[in-house]
């Protein structure tokens, strides 16, 4: 069955354009599940059973893995054998029936308006890490971009004269962003910039290079907003995903419509764009109970006591 998932994971990489996120978290669960089955002497995918992923799931359970990450491995297992069975490989679906309960999906965080311009001032622009990553952070919350989208992006995906960036999200699908003042002028700056370094032969065409010359990475991504929250004194945890829910959550605030927002995020199901409406009335009901002279009283005031002749 190992070389079943290894063909299986390259299909997924090459036919189906999944991203590189996704293969290693598929890769790191499959593999574990696989390590389970050879435990208990199950070599061949046929002889996996429902009560067998049954077993696993439990024995995750008994670990303590959050039900998000219950759900993601069953539904890593539940695609293998969907290819399995389309292959012919097996007969049955093992998976077929067996329910995971989600668990309570959370919120995206998102930073204020106020925080979000900090966080943008925090570069230091007279050098050249500054106007890179003035323009890494202006990208990211002016389009909604995804770290694999930013870091993948190549200098002919921009038309700065426009203030339009093409992007290729999950599955290389294909959209465009918008790109406001901000971040068109800090792009400019940057690949302007003489000092910007020469990029290698594999990174001929990126547009956001590290100091080799290479193209940089989603963890080097994280590294840089890490250090600007602390340079801008903001101690909450954020991470380039952060960016894009601070995205979607202010257009919604200023009454963007939620079919804009889902093609600008490039969501496939207007379902996965609906959580930032409720990110958006979690915010207007702070806002109602700071500001209504009424909206403190958590409920109504005990009944006034009789008065005694």
């Amino acid at each position: 069955m190992r070389a079943q998932l290894d063909a299986y994971l390259r299909e997924l990489g090459a036919a189906r354009g999944a991203s590189p996120h996704t293969l290693r978290a598929y890769r790191s669960d499959l593999g574990a599940f696989c390590a389970f089955l050879e435990e208990r002497g199950i070599e061949k995918a046929a002889d996996v059973k429902p009560r067998t992923l049954r077993a696993w799931l439990a024995t995750l359970d008994e670990k303590g893995l959050a039900k998000s990450s219950l759900q993601r491995k069953l539904s890593a297992a539940r695609s293998f054998f969907k290819h399995l069975l389309q292959q012919g490989k097996i007969d049955t679906h093992p998976a077929a029936g067996l329910r995971q309960r989600r668990g309570e999906r959370k919120l995206p965080s998102a930073l204020s308006v106020e925080e979000l311009e900090t966080l943008l001032a925090a570069p230091d622009t007279s050098a050249p890490d500054g106007r890179r990553d003035r323009a890494i952070l202006e990208l990211t919350y002016s389009a909604g971009t995804r770290a694999g989208e930013t870091v993948g992006l190549d200098r002919g995906d921009l038309d700065l004269a426009r203030g339009v960036v093409r992007l290729f999200g999950k599955g290389r699908k294909e959209r465009l962003g918008a790109l406001g003042p901000q971040a068109v002028a800090a792009l400019q700056a940057y690949l302007a910039d003489e000092k910007r370094p020469k990029p290698s032969l594999r990174a001929k065409q990126a547009v956001f290079l590290n100091a080799r010359g290479g193209r940089l990475t989603t963890r080097s991504l994280g590294r840089i907003l890490e250090r600007y929250l602390r340079e801008a004194g903001l101690v909450r945890h954020a991470s380039p995903h952060t960016l894009r829910h601070s995205f979607a959550t202010h257009l919604l605030d200023r009454g963007a419509d939620l079919r804009s927002v889902q093609e600008l995020l490039g969501h496939a199901h207007l379902t996965t764009t609906q959580i930032y409406t409720h990110v958006s009335i979690e915010r207007l009901r702070e806002t109602y109970e700071k500001a209504h002279p009424r909206a403190s009283l958590a409920r109504p005031p005990k009944a006034a006591k009789s008065l005694k002749r």
